[in-house]
């Protein structure tokens, strides 16, 4: 019998096809079957996504030109660090994400930062469901087949069905279905890339309202569709990784396997937009289908915008079961009592009823800007203070304790279990993050927007009186300062905040009795 991953993909506690019954529990080494390039294969299958596609064309939507997108898109996704980083306490810990935040949040205070995750990740199921929907109502419409209101949900709650299976099963299924979707989907965007190269435009030149609050903006969405908005989520996945393997390794192979696929899918979508953003092609992309762009539209043929749409559909499911995996370890890191495989199928009602609304009551761009607000002002703090944490700690839990939510374990802080050293630091990263936040629209006949006293710093405003809350003309000035201010103030207000009271230094010399052999 063979032996590895190549046949296994998971160990005697986690097999292919099988109904993990893992939850946030420690992971034994002797069950950590996981390599760094095993985790790279996961996310880089997650990373060649129709999603980023979408997103590259959403942000040419801001009114850029295709090299000042391009520059964004690069950019961007070197946040893709950022998620390396935010793997390699998996590995020490052999548990999640939001278990692990009990260290720098106390074990009861960590349920605040959990529900948040919850929220984020249900956010990211609806953004797929909306979308596997809608493929579907446009391979109907090529057929000639009309979509009521009514197919349209019986389509979304197939979907939510569907979607729940592959995160139902668990871990070693989702890296054993995300990897086999690599070479299939790479196929179809190569195809992809023959029309963009025939009919796009390198020259394209956006609106020509684009200015530096836009530029910064853009960063901002890029920033939290990529790898800052997948850092929350990171560790759930490397606790199946050996203590001892190479961290380089696990930067290196996430950020491979994430950063240069998305962006190779962001400019394929950037210049997909360049040669289809006729007037009712742009209104498609900023509207609540974005795949209605492609249809009507005579440069690619019908037969590859059935094949992109079909294949679209498959791996949207696929990319869907990380979000629902990580949704549901989330909730029994909040203390819920649930098994993660009951957990999955609770978020997956949930996530079929906001579908519903959001597909009668909004558009997807403007769903993906209100969520991409939503994403920045709280991950940026979080990650902040789960790194000062990570450093001060020299780069050390002790993964039993971890797992303590009772008095007498190592991170229950005070007499509530709530370090609120970490509470007002989130507290500060959010509040800050949120006034330097430019919820910036595309520049022009959108509604007006959002700007507060930092991001209005440098003189942002419409460059015309807004009609009836329109700006009619464009914006200029202003900045979205969001992310590093999120980042930098919760880092910085943690680290202060415990070197005056000196909580991690006393967990870190009590730790080191609980482990003198280490």
């Amino acid at each position: 019998m063979a032996t590895g991953i190549e046949m296994h993909d998971g160990s005697s506690g986690d097999q292919v096809f099988h109904v993990e019954r893992r939850g946030i529990d420690y992971v034994p080494e002797n069950e950590r079957w996981a390599t760094p390039r095993n985790i790279g294969a996961l996310w880089g299958g997650s990373a060649i996504n129709v999603e980023y596609f979408i997103y590259g064309a959403l942000l040419m939507g801001f009114g850029f030109s295709f090299y000042t997108a391009l520059s964004i898109i690069i950019i961007g996704n070197l946040s893709y660090f950022f998620l390396g980083l935010a793997s390699l306490q998996g590995p020490e810990t052999g548990t999640t994400a939001f278990t692990v935040s009990r260290a720098p949040f106390g074990s009861h205070g960590s349920r605040l930062v959990a529900f948040f995750n919850w929220i984020t990740q249900i956010g990211f199921e609806t953004e797929g469901l909306i979308l596997i929907v809608g493929a579907a109502i446009v391979l109907c419409q090529m057929a000639g087949i009309h979509v009521s209101s009514t197919l349209k949900v019986v389509f979304i709650i197939l979907a939510a069905a569907i979607q729940a299976v592959v995160p139902y099963l668990g871990h070693a299924t989702m890296v054993k279905v995300l990897r086999a979707l690599i070479i299939p989907f790479a196929a179809i965007f190569v195809l992809l890339t023959f029309y963009d190269i025939k009919h796009g435009s390198a020259n394209f030149s956006g609106s020509g309202y684009a200015n530096w609050e836009l530029y910064t903006a853009g960063l901002a969405f890029t920033f939290a569709l990529s790898g800052l908005g997948w850092t929350e989520v990171g560790n759930d996945y490397t606790r199946y990784v050996p203590r001892d393997a190479s961290k380089k390794a696990i930067v290196g192979w996430i950020f491979v396997g994430t950063a240069i696929p998305e962006i190779s899918m962001m400019v394929l979508g950037a210049a997909t937009f360049t040669f289809l953003s006729s007037k009712g092609q742009v209104a498609a992309w900023n509207g609540a289908n974005p795949f209605e762009a492609l249809h009507g539209q005579h440069f690619i043929p019908s037969w590859v915008v059935a094949i992109f749409l079909i294949f679209a559909i498959v791996q949207l499911f696929g990319i869907n079961s990380l979000d629902l995996y990580s949704s549901g370890v989330s909730l029994q890191a909040m203390g819920l009592r649930l098994q993660r495989y009951q957990a999955v199928v609770l978020d997956s009602f949930i996530a079929c009823g906001l579908t519903i609304w959001a597909m009668f009551q909004s558009t997807f761009s403007l769903y993906m800007k209100e969520f991409v607000g939503v994403i920045i002002v709280w991950i940026a703090p979080w990650f902040g203070i789960l790194i000062t944490d990570w450093i001060m700690r020299k780069y050390r839990y002790n993964a039993a304790e971890l797992q303590r939510t009772d008095k007498d374990g190592l991170y229950y802080v005070g007499s509530t279990g709530i370090n609120w050293n970490a509470i007002v630091a989130f507290v500060a990263g959010l509040v800050t993050a949120t006034i330097a936040f430019s919820k910036a629209p595309p520049p022009v006949n959108l509604p007006f927007h959002w700007m507060t006293p930092i991001s209005n710093h440098f003189g942002g405003a419409c460059a015309a009186t807004p009609v009836n809350g329109i700006c009619t003309a464009g914006w200029y000035g202003g900045a979205d300062f969001s992310v590093p201010t999120g980042i930098i103030i919760a880092g910085l207000v943690y680290f202060l905040l415990e070197r005056a009271t000196g909580n991690v230094a006393r967990q870190v010399t009590r730790q080191k009795e609980l482990e003198p052999n280490l």
